[in-house]
């Protein structure tokens, strides 16, 4: 028996990455899959196999998380596929890094839209759902950056960070209703972006790390998939940060 049976969970941008490992433990471990991404390609095809590979219900739907409208519409078709949406990862995110000074504003806004506006647009369009099933949790996924910063992210530090005072803002709002909202942050986690990293920058990173790795997408998966489930049944408005201990 899994810890996730007869839940529904819908997972922005999981065709790829961390997103996509959240999917496969959701599945995993018993839950019908939902998952939007900008466009329904060749690895998002690829991750709909190996999540119906588990033997639930599974569909991904194209959608630009970032446009308010889009989001509504995708939620409410979400609803009458499925029947119920009882998770909410808010995983959807870009980079755009640069030196404050040197950031243009198409870099500034494009980042704030995809990170941050996406999650308000996402929670904004499910929290009836869940406020009439009495029940929901809804997980954004954040970065260690959102917590203590970072030179030459202002931008996605300020997406990040924003996610966790929106989780802490609706885990107030909505726990009268049975809704619970929290926050994950990862470190430095194990991606095609970070295996593209010189040899160098990538082992001074671990040099700061006291587990002396980086983390995998699955570390990151096993957290959500607690989060999600009924074992944090008494936790809301927290942010877990998962770095291997590297900014306690």
């Amino acid at each position: 028996m899994g810890l996730l049976d007869g839940k529904v969970a819908l997972i922005t941008g999981a065709a790829r990455g961390i997103g996509k490992a959240v999917a496969l433990k959701f599945a995993a471990e018993g839950a019908d899959v939902a998952f939007t991404d900008l466009v329904i390609n060749e690895d998002a095809q690829q991750t709909v196999a190996e999540l119906t590979a588990f033997g639930h219900k599974v569909k991904a739907y194209a959608s630009n998380a970032a446009n308010f409208d889009e989001t509504h519409a995708v939620v409410e078709q979400i609803k009458a596929d499925f029947g119920h949406i009882d998770i909410l990862v808010n995983n959807a995110g870009i980079t755009k890094d640069g030196l404050m000074l040197k950031m243009t504003e198409a870099q500034w806004d494009a980042v704030i839209a995809v990170n941050l506006k996406s999650a308000f647009n996402f929670i904004h369009a499910i929290t009836p759902i869940m406020m009439r099933q009495r029940g929901g949790s809804i997980i954004n996924m954040s970065s260690v950056v959102g917590v203590h910063g970072n030179a030459s992210q202002c931008n996605y530090a300020a997406s990040k960070a924003g996610l966790i005072a929106l989780a802490k803002s609706i885990g107030q709002e909505m726990g009268r209703k049975g809704l619970r909202a929290n926050s994950i942050a990862p470190g430095f986690i194990e991606t095609a972006m970070t295996q593209a990293l010189p040899e160098e920058v990538r082992n001074e990173w671990i040099e700061k790390i006291p587990l002396r790795r980086g983390g995998t997408p699955e570390d990151i998966a096993n957290v959500a998939t607690f989060l999600a489930s009924d074992m944090s049944s008494y936790v809301t408005g927290q942010v877990i940060q998962v770095d291997g201990g590297m900014n306690m």
